[in-house]
C-alpha cells in the first residue's frame, strides 16, 4: 500500500486524532496507539488496522519507552492541549533533536499559539469560530451545527494526515522532518474556502438559509415522500431543473422562473405536495437515470445495498459483522486494504511492539512487574 514502512505513533485521544492514525493505517502505514494503564475499554471506535501498547505516563521508565517510540518512528500525532508533551520532557524540538527526520503532528482545536491555545472546546465551537457556524441554518432559525463533521474531521484528520503526508514527501527531497499545526479552527475554515471566495459573486448575499446552496432554493433541498422518508434535490443547472419538473409532472409555463427568489416559498409549497405523493422507492424508478440530480436520502442500514453503493463496494463488512465505509479515494496501483480484525484491546501488542523496537525480553518481563507497561492478549476461545 501507499504508506506501507511508515511507522506512526498515536497518542490516544478523541474523534480526530484517532481518524488520522485510521486514515494513514488503512493506507499501509503501522500505526501504533500509545494508551494509558490501568483503563478498562478505549474510547477509539477507528481504530481499524492499528496496535495498541499500554504506557504508564506517571512513571520515568513509561516516559523513556515512549521517548524510544517516537524517534525511532516516522510520525508522532498528538491531540493533546498545547504543553502536555513538553510536561513529559517530549516536546517536538526535543524529539527532533533525536531524530530530525521525523514529522511531529500536533493536532488541536485553536492551534498552538493565541489566546484560545489552551483552552477546551468541541467541534461546535471550532466551527463557530470559523465563520462558518454563522452560515449554518434554516431561515429564522438560530446557527445549526450539523453532526461533528465539519472541524473534527474535515478541518481536523483530514487537514492533519494530508500535512503529514505532505511532509513525508517534502522528507524525501530534504531528508528533513517538521512539526505540524493542525488547528481544527483553520482547517474548518479553510474547507469553507468556497464560502468565502464566492461571496463576491453574490452567492450569499441573501440572510442564512436563503440562498442557492443552504437550503433557500426549492430545487436544492430534501423532500418528505409519501412513507416519511425522504429524497435530496439538487437540480440547479437549468437542463437539470427541467428534468426534475419533468419528473414531478410540472409545466414550466405554470411556474414561477427557477431563479426568482421571492416565489422560492412558493415553489418549496408546490414541490413538497408533488413528492408527497409517492414513496420513496417510487420516486426513485422514477429518476434514476435522468439527470434531473434526485437520490433517495439513504439510512445507515441502506447504503451498502444500493445497487450503485453495492457495485462498487463502497461498504466493507469486519469480523465483528460492522460495516463501515471503505477507505477513500480508490487508487488504481497501491489500493487501502482495510484489516478487518476486531479492533485491539489495550496493552494488546505491548510486547510484541516493544520487541520490534529494541526492547529485550527481559526488561519487558520488568516494566510488566513494575506496573510501566501492561499487555492485554486475547486468550484464545476453545
Amino acid at each position: 500500500m501507499a504508506l506501507a514502512g511508515i511507522r506512526v505513533i498515536e497518542l490516544a485521544g478523541l474523534a480526530p486524532a484517532p481518524f488520522c492514525g485510521m486514515m494513514l493505517a488503512d493506507f499501509g502505514a503501522s500505526v501504533i496507539r500509545v494508551d494509558r494503564t490501568k483503563v478498562a475499554m478505549s474510547l477509539d471506535n477507528q481504530a481499524r488496522g492499528k496496535r495498541s501498547v499500554a504506557l504508564n505516563l506517571k512513571t520515568p521508565e513509561g516516559v523513556a519507552i515512549l521517548r524510544k517510540l517516537c524517534v525511532r518512528s516516522d510520525v508522532v500525532l498528538e491531540p493533546y492541549r498545547k504543553g502536555v508533551m513538553e510536561k513529559l520532557g517530549l516536546g517536538p524540538e526535543k524529539l527532533l533533536k533525536e531524530n530530525p527526520r521525523l514529522i511531529y503532528a500536533r493536532l488541536t482545536g485553536y492551534g498552538q499559539s493565541g489566546p484560545y491555545a489552551t483552552a477546551a472546546g468541541h467541534d461546535i465551537n471550532y466551527i463557530a469560530m470559523s465563520g462558518l457556524l454563522s452560515r449554518l441554518g434554516r431561515h429564522k432559525d438560530k446557527p445549526y451545527a450539523p453532526l461533528n463533521l465539519v472541524a473534527d474531521f474535515a478541518g481536523g484528520s483530514l487537514t492533519c494526515a494530508f500535512g503529514i503526508v505532505l511532509a513525508l514527501l517534502e522528507r524525501t527531497r530534504s531528508g528533513q522532518g517538521q512539526i505540524i499545526d493542525a488547528s481544527m479552527v483553520e482547517g474548518a475554515a479553510y474547507m469553507g474556502s468556497f464560502v468565502w471566495k464566492s461571496r463576491a459573486i453574490g452567492m450569499w448575499e441573501r440572510g442564512r438559509g436563503q440562498n442557492m446552496l443552504d437550503g433557500g432554493a426549492p430545487f436544492y433541498d430534501t423532500y418528505q415522500t409519501a412513507d416519511g422518508k425522504h429524497m435530496a434535490v439538487g437540480a440547479i443547472e437549468p437542463q437539470f431543473y427541467q428534468q426534475l419538473l419533468r419528473g414531478l409532472g410540472l409545466d414550466t409555463a405554470d411556474l414561477p422562473p427557477q431563479m426568482s427568489f421571492d416565489h422560492w416559498p412558493e415553489l418549496k409549497r408546490v414541490f413538497e405536495g408533488c413528492f408527497a405523493t409517492k414513496t420513496q422507492a417510487e420516486w426513485t424508478d422514477i429518476f434514476d437515470g435522468t439527470d434531473a440530480c434526485v437520490t433517495p436520502v439513504l439510512s445507515f442500514d441502506q447504503v451498502s445495498s444500493h445497487p450503485h453503493n453495492k457495485e462498487r463496494g463502497s461498504f466493507v463488512t469486519d469480523c465483528g459483522e460492522d460495516e463501515s465505509p471503505r477507505p477513500a479515494p480508490v487508487l488504481s496501483r497501491t489500493p487501502a486494504d482495510p484489516c478487518l480484525a476486531l479492533d485491539p484491546r489495550i496493552g494488546q501488542h505491548t510486547c510484541e511492539v516493544l520487541e520490534e523496537y529494541g526492547f529485550k525480553s527481559e526488561d519487558i518481563d520488568n516494566f510488566v512487574a513494575a506496573g510501566v507497561i501492561e499487555r492485554n492478549v486475547p486468550v484464545a476461545k476453545l
